[in-house]
């Protein structure tokens, strides 16, 4: 249904026109206190979505998520042996 989304971070000067921001993806999460929108778009549209969010008078900064990009398989990664004794233990 989707495809594959990747999230824009758009920094704001006021939380007023966060409404208007809901015709360019999903709204993920606001920031009331740091004035911030976490927006879902499709990647096809990331280009040209960035300059269109830029060119407006109440966007300070706009920075795509970089999560898509990164590798997620951790290598030596150890568990916690507080957790290992409790999955032996069956808690």
């Amino acid at each position: 249904m989707f495809g594959n989304r990747q999230g824009i971070i758009v920094y704001l000067h006021s939380l007023k026109q966060v409404k208007m921001l809901r015709r360019f993806g999903n709204i993920h999460y606001v920031s009331k206190k740091l004035k911030y929108v976490v927006i879902y778009i499709n990647m096809e549209d990331l280009d040209h979505t960035i300059t269109k969010l830029k060119a407006f008078s109440f966007v300070k900064k706009v920075e795509p998520s970089y999560k898509p990009f990164l590798k997620m398989e951790f290598e030596n990664a150890r568990p916690d042996k507080a957790k290992e004794y409790d999955y032996k233990v069956g808690l």
